[in-house]
């Protein structure tokens, strides 16, 4: 039997606790693993409610106190307002909220002192919400929950769909599976899972998306590694990649970490010669784990991608996926954090990375071989921008038809596509490159 739910003011201030470590730079994700076990799984679901959110909150803030309180009682009082703005779709009725909050104040010596103030503000808030939301309706951070430059941005690169962009980031995304192919088919796992009472629907070719988010401990097969958790429009990368090679194809997954489309490579092509690299030796045993629960196998190696001299043997590959680092710009439906972590010149700062890595990692690909360039991005720089540059750099380089910028999509929004595209996914971009002729690289020094 389970105990009762914990006490909603412990939830809030663990909340409060992770929206002030973002604030101070730290991602959402260590700040949650601070939290205690039997608050997390609540404490997570109210944070990224509070981040999908934060925009408009910190507007009501200002309009509440013009002068910000300490920050430990400054993000309890914003935790509070993204919670309880809105009737429709808060966790908890607003006077709960607000009653709550206040006795969260009370019994943490970081806000006790301001439990007065506190408790004036959230309690106007309750007189006046309709006019306080009313007036902070005409701020774009407000409206769109997204940083001003962000907006801009978007704006900028994709004047015809930046509201639907940032609409689908303010939603929660699915869950989905991708079959392990190597082990099961699709029609027999969605068998398995409605006979655990999880319903499931097919997308894109390898994929199933869940009626709702469930442990994965909790999921049929997971131990026996029957699927993986992946995004469908990840799914795509290994799909791009492996059509034509030859079954014993030399691949090298350059940036591999935690090792998900290394195993879908593995799984469509089992008898290929695979190399996953990744520059954190912590991250690389993720790739370890994640290949033995599949029944998988890849040599993984912890290395810079970017400097072939310390790692490459020589012989060319086949094909190269570079699932190269970028701002996630494209994940923002799972990573709710990012958008308020980012800043502007991280896009440019990344975009030397990948700039780097197809640079050393063009030489390595044979005459014919394939290159996958990818990121979760949906900014131009890190996307399209980036391959025009390569291409105008790299006169054998060819680009192949491909999906291009993948702009994170729900299903409310857009039904099916054609060629099994999935239509529930993240954002991405996909460049598939093929060397047309090119001598014999040199082996680096």
């Amino acid at each position: 039997m389970t105990g009762p739910a914990p006490a909603l003011w412990r939830q809030l201030q663990a909340a409060a606790s992770v929206l002030a470590a973002i604030r101070r730079g730290e991602s959402a994700t260590p700040a949650i693993a601070r939290v205690f076990p039997d608050l997390r799984p609540g404490v997570q679901a109210l944070s990224f409610h509070v981040l999908r959110n934060l925009g408009r909150a910190e507007a009501l803030r200002r309009l509440l106190a013009q002068r910000a309180p300490p920050p430990a009682a400054d993000a309890l009082l914003c935790t509070a307002l993204a919670l309880a703005w809105r009737e429709e779709g808060a966790p908890y009725p607003p006077f709960t909220l607000v009653d709550q909050a206040v006795e969260a104040a009370k019994r943490s010596p970081e806000t006790r002192n301001q439990q007065g103030f506190i408790n004036a503000c959230l309690r106007r808030f309750l007189r006046e919400r309709d006019a306080l939301v009313e007036l902070t309706s005409e701020d774009p951070v407000a409206r769109w929950n997204h940083p001003r430059w962000w907006i801009a941005r978007l704006q900028h690169d994709h004047p015809q769909a930046w509201q639907e962009i940032l609409e689908a980031n303010n939603s929660p995304a699915p869950m989905t599976l991708r079959v392990n192919t190597h082990r099961i088919s699709r029609e027999p796992l969605r068998d398995l899972l409605a006979a655990g009472h999880i319903a499931s629907e097919p997308v894109g070719r390898h994929g199933l998306v869940l009626d709702r988010p469930h442990p994965v401990d909790g999921i049929p097969g997971f131990a026996e590694g029957l699927w993986s958790v992946q995004d469908a429009g990840a799914q795509l990368a290994a799909e791009l990649l492996v059509p034509g090679l030859p079954a014993d194809a030399r691949i090298l997954d350059a940036c591999a970490a935690p090792g998900g489309k290394t195993a879908q490579v593995c799984e469509l092509l089992p008898h290929a010669q695979v190399l996953a690299l990744d520059v954190d030796p912590v991250r690389c045993e993720r790739i370890h784990q994640n290949l033995q629960r599949l029944g998988l196998h890849a040599q993984v190696r912890a290395a810079d991608a970017g400097e072939p001299g310390g790692w490459w043997d020589g012989q060319p590959f086949d094909a190269i996926l570079l699932d190269a680092p970028c701002t996630a710009s494209g994940i923002v439906r799972r990573h709710p954090d990012v958008r308020w972590l980012r800043r502007p010149g991280d896009i440019a700062q990344l975009a030397e990375q990948q700039k780097r890595l197809l640079t050393a990692l063009w030489p390595l690909l044979k005459e014919g071989g394939r290159l996958v360039y990818c990121t979760c991005s949906v900014f131009r720089a890190e996307g399209e921008g980036q391959i025009e540059a390569f291409l105008a750099h790299n006169s054998e380089a060819v680009l192949r038809p491909g999906p291009g910028h993948l702009l994170p999509c729900n299903r409310a929004q857009q039904g099916p596509l054609p060629d099994n595209r999935p239509s529930d996914h993240d954002g991405f971009f996909y460049a598939v490159l093929q060397k047309s002729a090119l001598d014999a690289p040199a082996r680096p020094d």
